[in-house]
């Protein structure tokens, strides 16, 4: 199984959008939400990012809900 990450805020619609897909898909996801974690804020930026979403699968950065990227790399 993948390991699945993705860095959030809470006024962010495509975070919330690609978090329903990996529920809808029963992909299991660990969230980093920048809004309420400082510490989140920094790591996204030390990858050297500034928006979200990013979703990490295994080591592979996607920036964005890149659906036909997320669906390749998990086989969906």
């Amino acid at each position: 199984m993948k390991k699945v990450e993705i860095y959030t805020s809470d006024t962010c619609g495509y975070c919330h959008a690609a978090k329903d897909y990996f529920n809808q898909n029963n992909v299991q996801f660990t969230e980093y939400n920048i809004s309420s974690n400082s510490e989140a804020r920094k790591e996204l930026m030390k990858k050297g990012y500034r928006s979200v979403p990013l979703i990490v699968i295994d080591s592979e950065e996607i920036l964005g809900f890149d659906k036909d990227k997320i669906d390749s790399i998990l086989g969906l």
